[in-house]
């Protein structure tokens, strides 16, 4: 088609055109502060991110060049939906480790444990449908069944994850489709739900009849304390478990997954197959080769290492450098701490004054569902800063908490 020069004055009110979904949708507010990640002299706290300086970097090209040379045939071509059946196996063996008993059929393969949370909107939530999270909650959740035009339900979180003994009260007024949860050093607040409060969620499952999606992206990043049984070990019948290797491995490959019961999987693969086919067949052969080497493992257990020193020097530079008043939590792994700070400060009209001072952080208020708490609060990440950036970054946020306290 040739646009002629006349046309380009023509003003087309897409809008009208745009489905009515799309008016619930919202751009990711992490997905924007990466973008201060590219200004050298910002120090970030705001994102996810692993640490790029300890990529897996020649382990990866060994095994791009070995499956090039070896199997470009199949590398190189489509696969099936539920993924590259030697990587299902793979995390079968793993999942068994966490006491998940399930076989490969048992296993999607997603590009990323975002899209799950996306493929799970897609076949479990209709115009209005109730999800129940944790408050606060992962932002990218949110984002992905909003656009589904999903209604939130919320629990509070204390110290020890969601107050799952408050859950009773809410399943009586609201009708609930499913509940979401991040047991394992929750996102943004960093804490770990006990296996107590994990065996009454999965019995209130039970008698109410719901399902549960159970978000992990960190679980094997623990630095302290002891593993807990999974939920999805503990109600296998009724639980959809989400894993992925952007945190282990790298983020780039966007390898993630789904573990369900098998009717599950098949709706599941149903919905994929509309979104991409199949995740990249490259990226699922060469996690799969790292893995099976080995090499995953002695990865992990390097990341266990330096990320808790990370954690711990953040710990310590948050008691020295912030004002009286503020408190945090003190994760046993993944790669967050919440922290509050004194009032009235509100940390989004914060944010811009710790950009001046060249620090980001992510204000609380974007995991709220409807944005009704949080002002307190800011989601503080410790795995991608270098450990001389944790220690100078604390500082300057203290120093900008004291002067906004000193103008109160």
């Amino acid at each position: 088609m040739t646009i002629h020069a006349n046309s380009a004055n023509e003003q087309v009110n897409w809008e009208h055109f745009l489905a009515r979904r799309t008016q619930k949708m919202k751009g990711s507010v992490i997905r924007e502060l990466l973008k201060l990640t590219q200004q050298p002299d910002v120090i970030s706290f705001g994102g996810g991110m692993p640490a790029p300086e300890l990529f897996p970097v020649r382990e990866i090209e060994e095994a791009c060049n070995f499956l090039l040379r070896e199997s470009p045939k199949s590398v190189l071509q489509y696969s099936t939906t539920e993924g590259h059946r030697p990587l299902r196996e793979y995390l079968v063996d793993t999942m068994t480790k966490y006491s998940i008993q399930c076989s490969a059929d048992n296993i999607l393969i997603t590009t990323g444990s975002q899209q799950a949370l996306d493929l799970i909107g897609k076949i479990f939530i209709d115009t209005g449908t109730y999800v129940l999270t944790e408050r606060p909650t992962y932002l990218g959740a949110i984002q992905s069944w909003r656009a589904y035009e999903a209604e939130f339900v919320t629990v509070p979180i204390d110290d020890q994850g969601m107050q799952v003994e408050l859950l009773e009260d809410t399943l009586k007024e609201t009708p609930i489709r499913f509940i979401y949860v991040l047991p394992n050093f929750h996102n943004p607040a960093g804490t770990t739900l006990p296996e107590e409060r994990r065996r009454l969620l999965a019995e209130i499952a039970r008698q109410h009849d719901l399902i549960i999606v159970e978000d992990d992206p960190y679980g094997a990043l623990r630095y302290s304390g002891e593993d807990v049984i999974p939920i999805a070990a503990l109600a296998p019948e009724r639980t959809l478990y989400l894993g992925t290797f952007s945190k282990t491995l790298t983020p780039g490959l966007r390898i993630g997954w789904i573990v369900a019961p098998s009717e599950i999987i098949h709706r599941l693969v149903q919905a994929k197959q509309g979104s991409d086919l199949h995740t990249s067949t490259f990226d699922q052969m060469v996690a799969n080769d790292v893995a099976q080497r080995g090499i995953l493992k002695a990865h992990v257990r390097m990341l266990r290492k330096v990320y808790g020193e990370r954690r711990d020097l953040m710990l310590d530079a948050l008691t020295e450098f912030w004002p009286e008043g503020s408190s945090w939590t003190t994760p046993q792994g993944g790669l967050f701490l919440w922290a509050r700070v004194p009032s009235p400060i509100d940390t989004v009209a914060l944010f811009p004054k710790a950009i001046e001072k060249r620090v980001a952080f992510v204000p609380g208020v974007n995991f709220f569902p409807y944005e009704d708490g949080g002002y307190d609060a800011m989601r503080l990440n410790f795995s991608n800063a270098q450990p001389e950036m944790i220690v100078e970054g604390i500082r300057r946020l203290g120093l900008t908490l004291k002067e906004e306290l000193a103008h109160k």
